[in-house]
């Protein structure tokens, strides 16, 4: 892996700890949790498989398969993109006369998924949060007015100057 790669995540986007270089005026606590989540362990799949994996030392390949519900290519193509980026380990080898390959989690591989659970929890936290009010017409900041405006027209409101 070259080390622009290892800087990003395999969809081209900034990994999580990317992210206070990118936007250096942004503190960690002001930016939206989604900014933490790191699209290589976010995907479906691969979450699915990191999680698997957490719970023994190793996981077969077709018992990925059928937990995660996913076709052979498919799972191959997630573990592949798992193994370039050093989250998990995969070893082929035999169960009596037939192929096998065993997958198992990476301390890197752990470290991501603890990060991402992080992140989600903080995600949760802020949504179950007590929060502000929603706007009202008389509440709303100008940039919800802005957003709002041309939604409140269609459906026949009147705005603050009074114009429909």
């Amino acid at each position: 892996m070259t080390p622009a790669a290892s800087l990003t995540c395999d969809q081209g986007r900034p990994r999580p700890e990317q992210v206070s270089a990118r936007f250096p005026g942004i503190e960690e606590e002001e930016r939206h949790p989604t900014q933490a989540l790191d699209d290589t362990v976010h995907q479906r799949v691969r979450l699915g498989v990191l999680t698997v994996a957490r719970e023994a030392d190793r996981v077969e390949f077709s018992f990925l398969k059928k937990q995660l519900a996913v076709i052979d290519g498919n799972l191959s193509r997630h573990l592949k993109v798992l193994e370039e980026s050093g989250m998990i380990t995969a070893e082929k080898g035999y169960a009596g006369r037939r192929p096998r390959t065993w997958v198992s989690l990476t301390r890197e591989g752990a470290q991501a998924l603890d990060a991402e659970l992080r992140a989600l929890r903080a995600l949760v936290l802020r949504l179950e949060a007590p929060g502000p009010v929603p706007a009202t017409p008389d509440t709303r900041s100008p940039l919800q007015e802005f957003v709002l405006h041309p939604i409140e027209l269609s459906l026949g409101h009147r705005t603050k100057s009074g114009k429909a």
